[in-house]
C-alpha cells in the first residue's frame, strides 16, 4: 500500500454512503490503517455533523488539494449540507446528501482533483423514497459519466478470495437474465474487461474465462442452447480480436479453475452466479470495481450493515481493500498513459 510522498499525490475521493450505516465508522478505521501504512491519502465528502457524530478526529477541508497535508493528523472531511444521523436508524432525509456526496466525488475525480472514487455502501430503498431513479450505485455512476450524451456501459467486477469476476447482467430479476443476453452484449463486456485488465491491473496478456448460463454449460445443447447460440459465438468474435477468452465453461467449476491460475478474470452471466463465490471466499475483504467508466471507482463488497453500525463494531477490511485497489489502479493507469 505504501505510496511515495516525495511528489504531490492526488488523494482518493470517498463518499460517505448511508450515514446511518457503517460508512462513517469504517472511514475512520480505514484512515488509521492507511495512515499507518503510508498509503495514499483520501478525504470523505460528507456533512461535518455526520462524521463528528461518530466521534473520530476530523479535519474540515475546503478543497481536495488540502487532503494530503490534513491526512497525517486527522480524517479529512469536505463538508456538504446535511443533518447528522443515528447509527442503525436510516432516515430518508439523508438521501440528498448521500447523492450529492457521490456526485461531487465523480466531479472531483473527472476534474483531476482526485485520483479515484471510493464509495461507501448505500441503501437503495432509502434513496428510492427520495426520488432516486437508478437501480444502484453502478448505474448512477454511468449516468454521471455521460456528460449529457450516451452513458458508457458500466461493468461490475468483484475482486476477492483470489478471484476477479465481472458480470454480464447486474441488477436483474433472474427470469429476465436469459432474454437479456446477446452475443453483442457479451462481446462488449469482454472488450471492457480485457481493456481494464491491461490498463488498470497491468496484465499484459489477460486470460478470461467465460461462464455458461445453464447447468454444465448446456451439456452440448441438451439442457439449454444459449451457450451454443449466444455465448460461444461471442467468444469466437472476441478471439478474432486477439482476446484470450474461453468458450462457455460450467459455472460449478470455472471459479475453481480461475483460483488455480487458469484465468485472470471470469465473466459471469448474472449477479448471484458471480457474487456467491467471491463473497463465500472473502466476505469481508472483497472489492467491488466498476469497469468501463472514464474514472476509477472501487467500493467495499458489503452493504450498509445497520446492526453493526448501531453496535459500533463494523469491520473495515473491505473498505481498506477498496482503497488499496483504487491506489493500485490509479498508479497502473498513470503508468499506461
Amino acid at each position: 500500500m505504501s505510496v511515495s510522498m516525495s511528489a504531490p499525490v492526488l488523494p482518493l475521493a470517498m463518499t460517505m454512503g448511508d450515514p446511518a450505516g457503517v460508512g462513517p465508522l469504517i472511514s475512520f478505521k480505514a484512515h488509521e490503517t492507511v495512515k499507518a501504512l503510508g498509503g495514499r491519502p483520501f478525504y470523505v465528502i460528507a456533512p461535518r455533523a455526520v462524521m463528528e457524530a461518530v466521534g473520530g478526529r476530523i479535519a474540515v477541508i475546503q478543497n481536495p488539494s488540502e487532503a494530503g497535508k490534513a491526512f497525517a493528523e486527522a480524517l479529512p472531511v469536505l463538508d456538504i449540507p446535511g443533518l447528522p444521523a443515528s447509527p442503525g436508524k436510516p432516515d430518508p432525509a439523508s438521501a440528498p446528501a448521500v447523492i450529492e456526496s457521490i456526485r461531487l466525488a465523480v466531479e472531483h475525480t473527472r476534474a483531476g482533483k482526485a485520483a479515484a472514487v471510493v464509495t461507501n455502501p448505500i441503501a437503495k430503498a432509502l434513496l428510492y423514497r427520495a426520488g432516486f431513479k437508478h437501480p444502484g450505485h453502478t448505474e448512477y455512476l454511468a449516468e454521471l459519466a455521460a456528460d449529457g450524451g450516451a452513458a458508457p456501459r458500466p461493468v461490475m467486477m468483484l475482486a476477492g478470495g483470489g478471484l476477479r469476476v465481472a458480470l454480464t447482467t447486474i441488477h436483474r430479476p433472474l427470469a429476465s437474465v436469459i432474454p437479456s443476453l446477446s452475443t453483442n452484449l457479451i462481446v462488449e463486456i469482454g472488450l471492457i474487461v480485457d481493456g481494464a485488465l491491461r490498463r488498470d491491473f497491468g496484465i499484459a496478456r489477460p486470460r478470461i474465462g467465460l461462464c455458461g448460463v445453464n447447468p454444465h454449460a448446456g451439456e452440448d445443447g441438451e439442457i439449454g442452447r444459449e451457450e451454443i447460440e449466444i455465448i460461444n459465438p461471442a467468444a469466437v468474435k472476441l478471439r478474432a480480436r486477439t482476446i484470450d477468452i474461453s468458450d462457455a465453461r460450467p459455472g460449478d467449476t470455472i471459479f475453481h479453475e480461475a483460483r488455480a491460475g487458469r484465468f485472470d478474470a471470469v465473466i459471469a452471466m448474472y449477479h448471484d452466479q458471480g457474487l456467491i463465490p467471491v463473497k463465500t471466499l472473502d466476505m469481508w475483504g472483497g472489492v467491488n470495481v466498476t469497469l468501463g467508466l472514464p474514472f476509477i471507482r472501487t467500493s467495499p463488497d458489503h452493504g450498509v450493515a445497520y446492526d453493526a453500525a448501531a453496535a459500533g463494531v463494523a469491520k473495515a477490511e473491505s473498505l481498506i481493500a477498496a482503497i488499496t485497489m483504487a491506489d493500485q489502479m490509479a498508479r497502473a493507469r498513470a503508468a499506461a498513459r
